[in-house]
């Protein structure tokens, strides 16, 4: 689960990472209440993607006034299709150096993986493109932990300012003791910086992994924070794993790689996915007709690919599951089904004894997906 920056600079007060002084805004009136923070102040627009401050999303007031205006502006901004409901209103801090750090998990290595350079508030993916030899990338082993040694070698790879060689050390341990022990899938901050008050955690992006959930209680009160779709939260009570996206052909397929390919296949033939939907590995006809209508609920879906490899579903138990959620109903849109695998005959013959005008049959999936996005456009 992404959290917000707040919601990560929340758990760096556990661990006693230095961040700057802030405030949460949650409301454009409470702005001319605002109190405690020192002028000049940074007003961030809370939204969980990136690029916001290229957006208009990150600006500095100097003063009251600013505040107020600044805050207004960016307040219910919409930045790549997230509307800003929350601001962070945070004490600017004076930059000497930015740095970047991330704490992750290479799962080829099976272990975890510290990144680290000296171009802080760059794009990350572009320094490991242009200039590899800037971003020192230490393997962590679980079982040992961060070694001090390894890390103060790393420091001094990186290139970082070994004036302030302790305070990177001891900051940088308190944010792996943080991925580890508050089990993270990610922890990243993009500018780790020296200030004029020492060296500071600037931003905050956090991933949790919600496996360990039950051993945390603050994950569910993070995880409540968090708004999302209709969309997703329909499909939750139905017990799907739903993901909405930007695209317009509405995906269903079983199992999370076979997802993942039709995704890319629609994206191959010119098309983009409106959502990533697993109906699971045991589907059944009542899985079927409730991922169908979590569609519904989606006004930029335009057609609808149900991708299916039987395994453990039984492709005529999804065959019966499309007929019965859309028998007798004027479709919004057309749906390319492809069944394969347990039962596909049968599938197959129960689709083809309830015809419906928008409902075709594809024999494979790369002339399904093909279909489904020549529908839709």
């Amino acid at each position: 689960m992404d959290l917000f920056e707040y919601q990560g600079k929340s758990l760096y007060q556990d661990y006693d990472i230095s961040h700057p002084k802030s405030s949460l805004v949650k409301d454009p009136k409470e702005l001319q209440e605002l109190k405690g923070l020192s002028y000049p102040v940074v007003v961030k627009a809370q939204v969980q993607v990136g690029g916001r401050g290229k957006a208009g999303g990150i600006k500095v007031a100097n003063n009251p006034d600013e505040l107020i205006e600044l805050g207004n502006q960016i307040y219910g901004m919409d930045i790549k299709g997230h509307k800003v409901e929350v601001l962070l209103i945070e004490e600017a801090s004076e930059i000497l150096e930015e740095y970047y750090l991330s704490f992750t998990l290479d799962r080829s290595a099976k272990k975890y993986l510290m990144m680290l350079s000296a171009k802080g508030g760059m794009d990350i993916e572009q320094v490991a493109k242009d200039n590899p030899k800037d971003l020192v990338k230490l393997h962590i082993s679980p079982s040992e932990g961060l070694d001090k040694k390894d890390l103060d070698k790393s420091i001094i790879e990186a290139n970082l300012n070994q004036k302030y060689k302790n305070e990177l050390s001891e900051i940088i341990s308190k944010l792996y003791e943080l991925f580890e022990e508050g089990d993270c899938d990610l922890v990243e901050v993009n500018p780790l910086a020296i200030t004029n008050e020492g060296v500071m955690a600037l931003d905050s992006k956090v991933a949790l992994d919600m496996n360990a959930k039950f051993k945390h209680e603050n994950f569910q009160i993070l995880e409540d924070e968090i708004p999302i779709p209709e969309e997703e939260k329909f499909a939750k009570e139905k017990g799907l794993n739903f993901i909405k996206l930007e695209g317009f052909v509405g995906i269903i397929g079983n199992g999370a790689g076979l997802v993942m390919s039709t995704l890319d296949v629609v994206a191959e033939h010119g098309g983009s996915a409106s959502n990533f939907l697993d109906i699971g590995g045991g589907a059944k006809s009542e899985t079927v007709s409730a991922a169908l209508e979590v569609l519904e609920t989606d006004p930029n879906v335009k057609s609808v690919l149900i991708n299916i490899f039987g395994g453990i579903t039984r492709c005529d138990l999804v065959a019966d599951g499309i007929v019965k959620a859309t028998s007798g109903k004027k479709l919004k849109w057309p749906i390319i089904i492809r069944l394969d695998g347990t039962n596909s005959k049968e599938g197959l013959e129960i689709l083809k004894n309830n015809p419906n005008d928008n409902i075709f049959i594809s024999e494979n999936m790369d002339e399904a997906a093909k279909l489904a996005v020549e529908s839709g456009v």
